[in-house]
């Protein structure tokens, strides 16, 4: 018979390899910039857990613990927001019902900017707009000049184009995709189009199908930040393999940040009311954690592949440009895998 917290070790050192040497790499990984990445191309790797084994264990375990911890403000009912509007007796009444939940939704859209909650920013902008035509809709009813052929459907679904998607009137057919491919498509936006009247009501459920694609995009991203290291460091003649270290070394220098700046907002949202010198003391440390991390990534850059700060400088900000670009999208097709499989 074996004490619990043996078998429970042996499960975590099977699955992530998680022994000592993830205490002689985390201090490192997010202290010393380029560290990790030199001792490995040194040949000193034992003393430290894999690269891949680190960004894995890491983006599992934040992007883990932001669905735990990362929510819609439950004080933002959309439903209720909707049909206080929809019901309000004057224009008057439509205005000041519209503004008092667009003001409380943007104050929780600003307490989440710039910290892992901005993930549900999307679904309180959707619940923002459905607000906005809620009440344009009712305005125009007080005021007799509703159009007459509207109907329920009208507000809902996906629109592509331009114009909301349907499967008979307006479905997506690509001339160049065979058909088994534009059906597949089609079955997508069907989903996707179910599932937008649900976002109006559930923002939560959006955050959680987006937080659960997130990290499969980020192992898709690893290797493309690799072959645009490669190409602004063509010259060096260093194998692809090396730029994937450090690009694994990056990303999981970022995913520590990423869980370090949810467990700083977590006790600032629950044990620390806003305004109070503890709240204030969390928005530094949030702050620094923030600012670290493009600075980190710089003194990296700077260190593994030596080169002069102006050369340095100008490769990362055009890697950053091409690289936030891709994010950019590459969240974006989160969002709408998200919205598919919410």
């Amino acid at each position: 018979m074996r004490p619990l917290g043996s078998v429970f070790g042996d499960l975590l050192d099977s699955v992530f390899d998680f022994d000592a040497r993830i205490v002689r790499t985390l201090k490192p990984l997010f202290l010393r910039p380029g560290f990790l990445s030199l001792e490995y191309f040194a040949g000193r790797q034992v003393r430290y857990v894999t690269p891949f084994r680190l960004f894995f264990f890491l983006a599992v375990l934040a992007f883990f613990v932001a669905r735990m911890t990362v929510q819609i403000d439950a004080n933002v009912d959309l439903g209720e927001g909707n049909q206080a509007i929809a019901t309000a007796p004057t224009v008057d009444a439509v205005v000041r019902e519209r503004d008092a939940r667009l003001k409380q939704m943007d104050e929780a859209k600003r307490r989440m900017a710039g910290t892992p909650a901005a993930t549900g920013i999307p679904g309180i902008e959707a619940g923002q707009q459905a607000i906005r035509n809620t009440a344009d809709k009712r305005i125009r009813e007080l005021q007799g000049t509703a159009p007459k052929a509207a109907t329920p459907a009208a507000n809902r679904g996906l629109v592509i184009n331009g114009q909301r998607w349907d499967a008979k009137d307006h479905p997506i057919a690509i001339d160049w995709l065979p058909d088994f491919a534009n059906r597949w498509l089609n079955t997508q936006a069907r989903h996707a189009s179910d599932n937008v009247a649900r976002l109006k009501q559930d923002p939560g459920a959006f955050k959680d199908a987006v937080l659960s694609v997130i990290p499969s995009t980020l192992f898709v991203l690893v290797p493309i930040f690799a072959l645009l290291l490669k190409l602004a460091y063509v010259f060096q003649r260093r194998l692809y393999m090396e730029h994937l270290v450090v690009a694994l070394h990056s990303h999981a220098f970022l995913c520590l940040s990423l869980l370090l700046l949810l467990l700083a907002h977590l006790p600032a949202e629950t044990f620390a009311p806003e305004g109070t010198w503890l709240n204030g003391v969390f928005d530094w440390v949030i702050g620094l954690l923030l600012a670290w991390m493009p600075a980190y990534l710089l003194l990296m850059q700077k260190r593994v592949y030596a080169q002069g700060w102006p050369l340095t400088l100008l490769k990362f900000a055009g890697l950053g440009v091409v690289y936030s670009v891709l994010l950019a999208m590459a969240v974006t097709a989160a969002a709408l895998i998200g919205l598919v499989e919410m």
